[in-house]
């Protein structure tokens, strides 16, 4: 039952935007950014499947409680379960790795990642402060039996540990096996945008991540697809639902700053039909690689270089946040296979192949 497209929205000759992408147009193409992924997908008892999964986004490589990223989020719409993201608005830092997983999920997840981070800190929570585990999550319920708890707590711990910094999978992987959106397969998405800085001569990135749930077909623009064959069996689906987006940049941008360039997100999130529906959990994380906190320092004050607002470059993170979260959203869809699950259910791909 199952089609593997592995094709790109680019691929299918649809241009998202006017901006450059990245070498891997993924979000990994900020330097240091891993993503790993844990995908269940089998039977259980009687008419219950496991069709869901876990995905990590480490935004760097290192001890990510020992340094800490700066970080913001911004609520689209807030009908969501995501843990974490109260602390990481109140201080502006990520100290953990960014994990996806179904609605259910979150307390596996959350606890998983826990004991993953525990076990490389050992002064978490006796001689120095806890620690705080940031976790996103869709509701995968029409093809995962969620009520059965498939995903476990070493399922979050085998996503962070098989996190690479290679090009992602995207499309029905990870927590992404069992999402839907627009009626027809969703999942993981990613994209890249590069932004050049004329006074330096230097270039920067923004990548965003997605896992997407949200969207009825009355919402699906098929007019933007018209010279391209689209799959007319999709499944009967309110609009409600949930998307997480994860944006990840270079660029030195200040938490504040972060989260007015999350806001922008939901230009992109727009533009693919969403109205962000009274029952979807529109979630953006937003964090920068490029002022790192020290966790452990006996300095009074931190310093850092952060871009100038009144400057064109500054415009150009807002452009590139709302393309690449665009694209990713339909890398999300053009790169899902059709999916059996819970019930004898099929969701299908959006594109014939």
């Amino acid at each position: 039952m199952n089609k593997s497209t592995g094709k790109k929205i680019r691929d299918r000759g649809y241009i998202v935007g006017t901006m450059k992408t990245g070498k891997k147009n993924c979000i990994t193409d900020v330097e240091g950014v891993k993503v790993g992924h844990v995908t269940l997908d089998f039977p259980m008892e009687g008419e219950d499947y496991a069709c869901t999964g876990v995905t990590a986004i480490l935004p760097h490589g290192g001890n990510l409680f020992q340094e800490k990223v700066v970080a913001a989020s911004y609520v689209i719409n807030g009908y969501g379960k995501t843990a974490g993201l109260i602390q990481v608005n109140e201080l502006g830092v990520i100290e953990s790795p960014i994990m996806l997983t179904n609605t259910f999920g979150v307390p596996a997840v959350t606890q998983g990642t826990l004991e993953y981070m525990l076990e490389r800190n050992s002064k978490i929570g006796d001689t120095t402060g806890t620690i705080n585990i940031v976790t996103g999550e869709c509701n995968d319920g029409i093809l995962n039996s969620i009520r059965r708890f498939p995903v476990k707590s070493s399922h979050a711990i085998e996503a962070i540990t098989s996190a690479t910094t290679n090009l992602s999978q995207e499309g029905a992987i990870g927590a992404g096996k069992g999402m839907v959106c627009f009626g027809y397969k969703g999942g993981i998405g990613s994209s890249s945008r590069v932004i050049y800085d004329e006074i330096d001569k230097k270039e920067y990135i923004v990548g965003c991540m997605v896992l997407t749930n949200f969207g009825s077909q009355d919402e699906l623009p098929r007019d933007k697809f018209s010279k391209l064959e689209l799959n007319g069996n999709s499944i009967s689906k309110t609009s409600d639902g949930s998307i997480i987006i994860v944006l990840a940049t270079d660029i030195p941008l200040s938490d504040r700053q972060l989260e007015r360039v999350a806001k922008r997100c939901g230009i992109g999130l727009g533009r693919t039909g969403s109205h962000f529906s009274h029952g979807s959990g529109d979630i953006v994380i937003a964090f920068s690689t490029a002022n790192k906190i020290s966790h452990f320092s006996k300095e009074n004050f931190e310093t850092g270089r952060f871009i100038r607002e009144d400057q064109p470059i500054f415009n150009g993170v807002f452009t590139a946040a709302a393309e690449a979260t665009e694209e990713a959203i339909w890398n999300s869809l053009s790169q899902a296979d059709t999916t059996r699950g819970r019930e004898g259910k099929v969701v299908e791909g959006l594109f014939q192949d």
